[in-house]
């Protein structure tokens, strides 16, 4: 990997772990359009290292919490159980499901997202 291309990446990994940590989500916001951008990965693959890359910054993002005084409650569990399932059913789907409908799904979600918070 050429120094450029390795500055980029790093850079990348750190917009995608400041959004995660300061909203608790949306990494993946930043990394599609970055990793689409920076790397020679198919479009599936990308969404689907979005998602490895993810779940180590949340690791992350979750110790911090802790470290600095949070706490979960029980009542995140059932959340948990659900969003487990649901990335379950999520894993099946994406080799089904063709790449321009993710984009439109991923662009949803994420206006949805922004209008309910600029609205709220």
């Amino acid at each position: 990997m050429g120094e450029k291309k390795k500055w980029g990446s790093w850079l990348c990994g750190a917009a995608a772990g400041v959004v995660n940590g300061m909203f608790g989500a949306g990494g993946g916001m930043v990394l599609i359009p970055l990793l689409r951008r920076l790397t020679d990965l198919e479009e599936k693959e990308v969404f689907a290292c979005s998602v490895g890359i993810i779940l180590p910054l949340s690791a992350v993002t979750l110790g911090m919490f802790f470290l600095k005084g949070g706490e979960i409650t029980s009542r995140g569990i059932p959340y948990l159980i659900g969003g487990s399932l649901g990335g379950i059913g999520a894993g099946i789907l994406l080799k089904k499901v063709k790449v321009k409908w993710l984009h439109w799904l991923l662009g949803a979600f994420i206006l949805y997202g922004g209008f309910r918070l600029i609205f709220s």
